[in-house]
This record gives C-alpha cells, structure tokens and sequence, in this order.
C-alpha cells in the first residue's frame, strides 16, 4: 500500500515532487497551498522587472526542459507561466488544495497529523516541507511606520493599483530585488530616493532575446538544448563556484564589477558610495545592466545616512528628512526561520523550532534527527550563490522518493543523530574557506553570524552525496 503524503507548497520544490510522484504512479498525496495559486515567491514577486538571474535553460527542470524561452534570463511572468505549464502537463494540479495553510503538524509516534488554520485535520504517513526560503517578506524594525501617510508596500507583496506615475518614491533597501525595480520604477516617478545601507557587488546581466532561429533550434535540433544546459551548469561550476570559495576566480569577479561600475558611473561621489567594503560574494552579487544608470538619473538621489524613522511625510535620516508620498520595502524575506510559522511537534514531543534555536540544520538539508519522516526541500544549507537551486531541488527529490520507496519495507524512517553530526562537521569545515563567513551580514546568515541558508561546496558534489543510498543514514524510528 502507497504511503500518505503531504507536500506543503507548491513552488518549485513541491511541484518538483509532486510530478515525480505521479511519473512513478504514486497518487496518493495531496500539496497543501496557502495561496489561491501555485508558484511560491514566482507568484509573489510581481514588482515591476521581476526576473531571474540563472539562466533560463538552467532554472528549470532537467525533465521538462521548455523549449519556449524567449530570454536568456527568464523574467517572472514567464517562469510562472513555464510552472503552470508543469501542473497541468504532469496532471498534478488536482492534488492542490489551494488557500488552504498549514499552521502545525505533529508526529503520534506512527503517522504524522496536519493542522490547517481552518481547523481541518488529516493524517498523513509522510510530510514534506516544500515552503522555500524566500516566502515571507521582512519588512524593517523602523519607527513611525505605520504613521505614514502615504501609500507603503513590500516589493513582493506590490500593490499595482498604485500608480507611481510622477510621485516621489522612496525605495529602502538595494540588494536583488532592488536592483531590478530601481530602473522600472525610476522612468515612472517624479522624484526616486533609494535608501541604501549596505552597497552590493554588481556584474553586467548579458540578457537577450532569444531569436525565431535560436528558439527553433533549441526545440528541434537533437540534443542541442541538452547540450546547452550542461554548457551552463559547467560554465557557472568552473568560473563562479571558485570566486565564492577563495579561488582563481575572485579576482577576477571583483576586478569585473569594478569595471562594470566605472563604466556605468561617472560621478566619483555615486562611485564611491556604490563601492562595497567587502569581497564580491559576501553578499548575494546582483546581476544586472540596468541598475546603475537608474541611479546616474538626475531625478534619482541614493542616501546612505542611518535612517532614524519614518515620518508621516517620508524618511528622516541623520542627514535629514526626505520627503515620500510612497515607500517600497525592498528588505527582503526572513530567510533564516526556516518552516516558520507552522508549528513542527516531533516524536517524543520535541518542537522543530527549539532544536533550531541556535539555527537550522537538516542531514543534506533534507532530514532533522526526532523528526520521522518529515523531509525538506530547499532547506538548510541548500541554497546556492552561483548556480540553479532548481537542480538541487531536484537531487532533494531523489533522496526523498528513496526515502519513501523504503516506508513500506522499514516503517518510519529518521535520520541517525550521528550521521547529523558527522554532516554537520563537513559542514562546518567546507565553510570555513567561503567568502559568506567573513566580512559582512546577509541573508544568508543568522543575527549570531551562523550561514544556515547556503551550500558550501559545488552543486555538483551535492548531487552525487544526495544519490547515495540514503538507509545507512537513516534508522527505523
């Protein structure tokens, strides 16, 4: 008899597994969406410029490789639409259940028991936490917030019926998604202030249209879309990986983006404020053409001064206040609480979120010792600074329907606490050569400077430690 299986989420990680259940015949499972569509933060972030910085061909899945791309780098509507492609394709879409999210879920000693915030209940002898790192928006600890006057949102809750059209705009925040807004958003205001703490890293995004002739080919020419998938993926393994981990390549990225920047910014005041003080990679680097011109704008002021608070008028920083009649939070998700809010009971009683007080940490990023059965996709320690975190989504999938295939035969399966020990050390000491541990605060890390969030090694060694046979790992709970 087929395991019970719950999958909450149904962004890339829960769709991923969800199709690769139904390729294997397994029907027995349902997908729990909170929202009242599917495609996690790509159905989120709708700001305007929303895209990607992997390329197309690479973000997304080995299985259903999509020969209609029309960019190199996929913008939001398309990866949403190329997600949706994938339900109904794959007929996965009626295991959804949509607006409907779950708030708890607790292991009995057998079988695990979902609690939705409707107050439904349903049992389950498997569950796998599909929510990703980025879903829920952080919005800053600023005072006076809620006293302004104007019309405030996050960039990835973007209200489009406000209309920016010649306002005074105050974007607070210059990572990512920031950077991609910045140049939409700029041609449409009066007047833009970007409030900028800490500068970023940026490269040139070399974006282009793909051709009739290139996307015919890409569809239709034998092992050509193959070909260039892998040309990516060993492309971004050799050169990229490297500059992240002290290699040959870090010189090389930070004297691009310092070219990239004086040829895109003239005025040595910007330059300089522009200019990061730490090494390429610390921080998530942005990709991206357009961002720098936005702020070279003669309507456009970059602040860098503390901002103290937000008055009913705008921002007030040590340097003054500035006046806004909108302000957008561009401060990114609260990465580190991982599964959070739901409430995670393991067997004895234990609760996910004390084990985690010290910060997040699963075998491979998919299983945590106490927790039976309860897999994740896209957790701990999983996520990638230089490559697809499609394709390590997809090596999560693997372990885990090896996982699954084993329920029937050993009952509930936990991962042993010394093979979390012993994956915690590897851990450990593959971070120590990456340039995240040192130099600056991101996302990628806890307030007590712990990286919970990335990968320390190439996407390619995590493949081949997912493909290993996962029950030496694990023990019959």
């Amino acid at each position: 008899m087929a395991p019970r299986i719950a999958i909450v989420g149904a962004g890339f990680g829960g769709l991923c597994l969800a199709i690769r259940l139904r390729r294997a015949g397994i029907g027995s499972f349902t997908v729990f969406e909170k929202a009242a569509g599917l495609g996690g933060t790509w159905r989120d972030n709708t700001y305007p410029g929303a895209g990607c910085d992997i390329p197309s061909h690479l973000y997304s899945y080995s299985f259903e490789r999509y020969g209609s791309w029309t960019r190199r780098y996929p913008e939001q509507s398309e990866i949403l639409a190329y997600l949706e492609h994938c339900a109904d394709k794959y007929d996965v879409r009626r295991n959804i259940r949509f607006n409907t999210e779950v708030v708890r879920a607790s292991f009995d000693g057998a079988r695990w028991h979902l609690g939705t915030a409707g107050g439904d209940s349903e049992t389950f002898d498997a569950v796998v936490m599909a929510v990703g790192q980025l879903n829920r928006p952080r919005l800053p600890d600023i005072p006076g917030m809620s006293g302004f006057r104007g019309t405030s949102f996050h960039s990835a809750r973007w209200n489009h019926d406000h209309d920016l059209t010649g306002r005074r705009v105050a974007v607070i925040g210059s990572g990512s998604s920031a950077a991609q807004l910045i140049p939409r958003v700029a041609e449409r205001a009066g007047h833009l202030t970007v409030f900028q703490r800490t500068p970023n890293w940026v490269i040139p995004k070399p974006d282009a249209a793909f051709g009739p002739a290139a996307r015919l080919a890409l569809r239709l020419v034998p092992g050509l879309q193959r070909a260039y998938r892998g040309w990516l993926f060993r492309y971004v393994e050799n050169t990229l990986y490297p500059a992240l981990a002290g290699g040959w390549s870090a010189a090389v990225l930070e004297r691009r983006a310092r070219a990239h920047l004086r040829a895109q910014v003239a005025d040595p005041e910007l330059r300089a404020k522009l200019t990061p003080g730490y090494p390429p990679g610390c921080k998530r680097v942005v990709i991206d053409s357009a961002f720098y011109p936005a702020l070279t704008r003669p309507d456009v002021d970059v602040v860098t001064e503390r901002i103290v608070r937000i008055v009913p008028g705008g921002v007030e920083t040590t340097g003054g206040t500035h006046e806004a009649d909108t302000i957008v939070y561009a401060t990114g998700f609260r990465t580190t609480e991982f599964l959070a809010p739901i409430e995670v009971t393991g067997r004895d009683g234990r609760a996910l979120a004390g084990q985690w007080n010290v910060g997040a940490h699963a075998y491979l990023g998919i299983s945590v010792p106490h927790f039976p059965n309860l897999f994740l996709l896209y957790g701990p320690n999983t996520n990638l600074g230089h490559n697809s975190i499609v394709f390590m989504i997809e090596c999560q999938v693997r372990h885990i329907m090896a996982c699954l295939r084993a329920l029937p035969r050993h009952g509930p399966l936990e991962v042993r606490p010394e093979a979390m020990a012993a994956w915690t050390r590897q851990l450990d000491r593959a971070m120590v050569r990456m340039v995240w541990v040192n130099g600056c605060q991101s996302w990628y890390k806890t307030p007590e400077g712990r990286v919970t969030n990335n990968w320390p090694g190439p996407a390619a060694l995590y493949r081949r430690l997912t493909a290993r046979p996962p029950l030496p790992a694990y023990r019959r709970a």
